[in-house]
């Protein structure tokens, strides 16, 4: 009877286990549901939104860790779980840290900053920013800084490349009159005496103006370097912009002054591009900063064409090229370039060329041509990702 009523107590409590641990993986499973939803809505592409939260179980709650520059995403997370009723602890670190002491901005300091995916010098180069653009600092780690660039783009970047500053910095920073050097490569010199160089310079480095003589525009560096950059080669940055009227033909223009630039993986810089870098470069230079990367800029713009009518195209339309969508994969974008007509399109592959999409010209591209997906076009498009440098103060108030 005893052992009767041992076995009647066993099966009740692994029945109330099955049940407590079936309850348990219910929420479990809601929680990390809840966790995929936010971070869909907030955080779908990682390379310009951070949301990594994780969790684990601690006696009778979850404990979440991880970190996210989305308060509000970090928000709706908890009311999500509050709702229902999910007992948690929050260690999630919301950034910018704290430990950045308010130094939450920053301003490229060298001609072309080299950002990282990890911080260390032997990762992959995920992006390059140039001389003057702005820059949200997130976090440290060690002599590395996790920084979004103001096309969203989150990299890491070594110490070298930015100047600090806080909120009173930053604006004070923003207000001074400024030039940009508009040659595709060159130096700014100690004086105009002694011609000794300061640091090379790239197309589209942005400088504090402090003065100038005949032949030469005097500028401070943010890190407090003074030195002297000659008119022929830059412009100054307000009237650079008030004459700012991007065309088919500009941006044509623009493109073929870097033919012949080396393709670099992550580059974004007349010292070498990538495909989406070099598109990237030429609109910038035309006052607009688009997304970085193709499989980012092919969901810009305006829908032109995608059966290979490329008769619909205008100069400074984008091509994008890949691998086409099937039953049982996605449509996968890993190159872009630009049309500028005859048949003709400029990208970077190799270094920056010219190619034809007419089987019998000489430059015939049969490659891309195989490979082609759609075309899109972005010159003069309303779209929220695509920044007017006149209508938006990304380097001036």
């Amino acid at each position: 009877m005893k052992q009767y009523k041992l076995g009647s107590l066993i099966t009740v409590f692994l029945v109330l286990l099955m049940i407590s641990c079936t309850k348990q993986s219910e929420k479990e499973a809601k929680l990390l549901e809840s966790i995929s939803e936010v971070k869909k809505q907030y955080a779908p592409d990682k390379r310009t939104a951070l949301f990594d939260i994780h969790t684990f179980i601690n006696t009778e709650k979850y404990i979440l860790i991880g970190e996210s520059n989305i308060p509000e995403a970090v928000a709706l997370l908890k009311t999500k779980l509050d709702a229902e009723n999910i007992m948690y602890e929050s260690r999630i670190k919301i950034l910018p840290s704290e430990d950045l002491e308010g130094k939450t901005h920053a301003v490229v300091n060298i001609s072309v900053a080299n950002l990282r995916s990890e911080p260390k010098h032997s990762a992959e180069l995920a992006t390059q920013a140039t001389l003057g653009t702005p820059v949200k600092v997130l976090k440290k780690e060690e002599n590395w800084y996790y920084i979004q660039t103001p096309d969203k783009y989150l990299s890491w970047v070594n110490v070298g490349g930015i100047v600090l500053m806080d909120d009173t910095q930053a604006q004070n920073w923003k207000s001074t009159t400024k030039l940009i050097y508009t040659q595709t490569a060159g130096y700014s010199y100690q004086d105009t005496q002694v011609m000794q160089r300061v640091s090379d310079l790239v197309a589209g480095d942005i400088i504090e103006m402090t003065g100038e003589t005949d032949d030469f525009f005097e500028v401070q560096y943010p890190d407090g370097r003074k030195a002297v950059v000659r008119k022929e080669e830059s412009e100054p940055y307000g009237a650079w912009l008030e004459k700012l009227e991007p065309t088919q033909e500009s941006l044509v223009t623009t493109s073929k002054t870097l033919m012949g630039v080396p393709y670099l993986w992550g580059g974004t810089s007349t010292k070498g591009m990538d495909c989406s870098g070099f598109t990237k470069t030429i609109f910038f230079l035309n006052g607009m900063v688009i997304p970085r990367d193709a499989s980012q800029q092919v969901h810009t713009g305006k829908a032109i064409d995608s059966v290979k009518n490329f008769d619909h195209l205008q100069k400074g339309d984008l091509l994008f090229f890949g691998r086409k969508a099937t039953d049982s994969t996605a449509e996968k974008v890993v190159h872009v370039g630009m049309w500028i007509g005859n048949n003709e399109f400029i990208h970077a592959s190799e270094m920056v060329r010219i190619s034809s999409m007419n089987p019998n010209a000489d430059n015939y591209d049969e490659h891309n041509h195989n490979r082609y997906l759609r075309s899109k076009r972005i010159l003069k498009e309303n779209d929220d990702v695509l920044i007017s440098l006149v209508k938006n103060p990304v380097f001036k108030d």
